[in-house]
């Protein structure tokens, strides 16, 4: 029998229902939804029927009031909506797996994780590449000092559309999210964001898509600095031609390669004088199982990502633990975020953590 009643929250045309955080929880046999909300009744309606749950309401509160979840489904992308709603669940002690970034601002990062700790309520961040075990192999190679020295890390955004300032918030949050996995909390950013060539100031400020909020840029570079030696480099140009997002790592003996998702694309390079055009050694594919051993897990959907992600949640919740993304995670990716803009508004590194905890592009001059 299900021990975990969970309510999902969705908002057709704002955000939706994220990448699957609805329909995740009919391969957790331990949880059953119990009802869904979404101001949009057809949206509503078609959920229901999505999720064969017969409780339908369009007022997220009246839901969590009514259905008394054990777990809330805080699907939509919309960044504009996720303070409001994990506040609203935080306060009446409901665990929370919600849709990624975390927030618009840190000041609202700070609620957030202040109503969470209230309540000890654990919350986990759909950054599905944390929750993939080819991370525990990584961290193995770095820990066994098999590249090395870590150096570098150096992400790039998906570099549509988008590229800039939208692609470092959409995308840039699973690099910033893997960066912090692998090199913990950046002590300074040093960072510049330019539009059409220039660099950008307020009259380049807009409101930004999914609600986001403040934002400007289409081309950004930023440095992040850490206390025990490596750096850590990201940056997106809008239409850039892509193909390069995710993350690799730089040792003094090697490489490391990965992409993104549950089961992300990566790859080793065993050579101490990496170099485009020097390097003698080759690449090696790294699976679950190991370097260089075939991947015995079949599926790299979201699904299988939102799955392991939410079993962590609930192993969490019965432990006492934090989830592997937890609500602190998830406030350290908006902060390196935030430091990009800042540090750029400040013509100078930003000092991490920022003593400024609202977007900084509502100050730029």
């Amino acid at each position: 029998m299900p021990r975990y009643r969970v309510a999902v929250i969705g908002h057709t045309g704002r955000g939706n229902y994220g990448h699957g955080l609805d329909t995740v929880w009919s391969a957790m046999p331990d949880c059953e939804v119990v009802g869904v909300s979404d101001p949009h009744e057809g949206g509503r309606k078609a959920a229901m029927s999505r999720l064969k749950t017969l409780r339908g309401l369009a007022s997220a509160e009246q839901l969590l009031d009514e259905v008394k979840p054990d777990i809330v489904a805080i699907c939509p992308r919309w960044l504009d909506q996720h303070r409001d709603l994990v506040l609203m669940a935080a306060r009446r002690g409901v665990h929370i797996y919600m849709e990624k970034p975390m927030c618009r601002t840190l000041a609202e990062a700070d609620e957030m994780v202040k109503a969470c700790e209230a309540k000890n309520v654990k919350l986990a961040i759909a950054h599905q590449t944390r929750y993939s075990p080819i991370l525990q192999v990584l961290r193995d190679l770095i820990d066994d000092g098999k590249i090395g020295e870590v150096l570098e890390l150096r992400g790039r955004g998906k570099e549509d559309r988008r590229g800039g300032g939208e692609d470092l918030w959409v995308l840039g949050s699973h690099i910033m999210n893997l960066m912090h996995y692998f090199a913990g909390q950046p002590k300074w950013c040093f960072a510049r964001v330019w539009q059409d060539g220039k660099p950008v100031v307020k009259s380049d400020v807009v409101e930004g898509n999914e609600g986001i909020g403040a934002l400007a840029g289409d081309h950004l570079s930023a440095m992040y600095g850490y206390d025990d030696g490596p750096t850590g480099y990201f940056g997106s140009k809008r239409n850039a031609a892509g193909g390069r997002f995710g993350l690799q790592i730089f040792g003094s003996k090697g490489v490391i390669d990965l992409t993104t998702g549950f089961l992300p694309k990566t790859s080793v390079l065993f050579e101490p004088t990496w170099a485009p055009g020097r390097s003698k050694g080759r690449w090696v594919a790294v699976s679950s199982n190991g370097v260089g051993k075939p991947e015995t897990l079949k599926d790299p959907s979201h699904r299988a990502g939102n799955v392991a992600a939410c079993r962590d949640l609930i192993d969490a919740i019965e432990q006492d633990r934090h989830p592997e993304a937890s609500v602190y995670e998830a406030r350290s990716t908006v902060e390196m975020i935030a430091a990009v803009f800042e540090s750029h508004r400040l013509n100078a590194p930003a000092p991490m953590p920022l003593k400024s905890r609202v977007n900084p592009l509502t100050l730029q001059t």
